[in-house]
């Protein structure tokens, strides 16, 4: 769940490298048991589903879209693992700018 926490970094300030890999997905779990205890099991799990996809939607969307955009688009892409390099990711949203190489200065590109 890295990229979850990438995308909602401070805006300005999520940054990948240009070799970088940024991937998302749904939760996922297993489970065993009795038949309520695997339902409450996987209630939980679309629950999670259902709120992931609106914090990437609220800190990761683009400017032009609308927040039901934004979740449509997050939900659609949550069906699969979906892997992006730097690149790709900053046109999902997720990350602000592809830096060329790391910087040993905080504010340095």
């Amino acid at each position: 769940m890295g990229s979850i926490l990438l995308g909602a970094g401070a805006k300005g300030f999520r940054k990948a490298l240009p070799n970088s890999t940024i991937m998302i997905h749904q939760p996922s779990g297993g489970s065993s048991g009795q038949a309520s205890d695997m339902a409450i099991r996987a209630n939980e799990i679309l629950r999670l589903k259902k709120r992931l996809i609106e914090i990437y939607a609220k800190h990761c969307g683009k400017e032009d879209e609308s927040q039901t955009d934004r979740c449509n688009r997050f939900e659609q892409a949550l069906e699969r693992d979906k892997f992006m390099d730097g690149e790709s990711a900053q046109a999902f949203g997720i990350i602000d700018q592809v830096v060329a190489s790391r910087s040993s200065k905080p504010n340095d590109n």
